[in-house]
């Protein structure tokens, strides 16, 4: 599987993410996207440049979260492509399940969700609820069923995320990539995973301007690409 992994000034939990993603019992490589870092991180990403497993793409400008995973994409080769953040919110032990529909050709796509996982922390109960109504709002438009549609942890055969055009630069993302599998008739399941929230101080980056584009983004993308 490939994982690509945008980073945005992530020094702190870079190191400790890629070392959680190396020992996991799976031949894989990682594609970092680093878009325009100034904490470090992309100091820490240029001393990885010659490791087998990894690939590095810069960005000269901060581009956002969407297009950092279209330069991903576009780079890789393997059959299964997995959106891994480069926080420590989500846990890599998932990985292998959520790998299981795909390989065993029961699914086309899987969404990790945080809210199926009873241990599970999210600790602020706006960002909880919002995910909840947005999740509500995109189920209503595409006829899914999910219970977490904002997740990071969506993974897809190569040959889907390829073949679909992706226009958000931000975490419009996650509402474009969901109506467009839907409209397309792509089988998606969803598992649970585990899932540590982090708050604004340590560096969460999504916020209230988000919300609102993920509405929007869940009207335009439910009818065109």
């Amino acid at each position: 599987p490939i994982y690509p992994v945008p980073v945005f000034n992530e020094k702190a939990t870079l190191c400790p993410l890629l070392a959680r993603l190396r020992v996991l019992p799976l031949n894989m490589e990682i594609i970092l996207i680093d878009d325009c870092s100034t904490d470090g991180s992309r100091e820490v990403l240029k001393q990885l440049e010659n490791t087998p497993e990894f690939s590095v793409i810069y960005h000269d400008t901060n581009k956002g979260k969407g297009a950092a995973l279209r330069a991903g994409f576009a780079k890789a080769t393997g059959d299964i492509i997995m959106v891994q953040d480069a926080d420590l919110e989500y846990d890599p032990r998932d990985i292998p399940t959520l790998l299981k529909p795909i390989v065993e050709n029961n699914a086309d796509v899987v969404y990790g969700s945080r809210f199926l996982d009873i241990g599970s922390c999210d600790t602020c109960a706006a960002h909880r609820y919002g995910n909840r109504i947005i999740t509500a709002a995109s189920n209503l438009i595409t006829g899914l069923r999910l219970t977490d549609m904002e997740t990071c942890y969506k993974v897809f055969r190569r040959t889907v995320i390829q073949s679909i055009p992706l226009k958000q630069n931000r975490f419009g993302f996650e509402p474009e990539i969901t109506a467009k599998l839907a409209r397309r008739g792509y089988q998606v399941e969803e598992l649970p995973v585990r899932y540590k929230a982090r708050n604004w101080a340590d560096g969460k980056k999504i916020g209230v301007r988000d919300g609102v584009n993920a509405l929007l983004c869940i009207l335009r993308y439910a009818i065109a690409d």
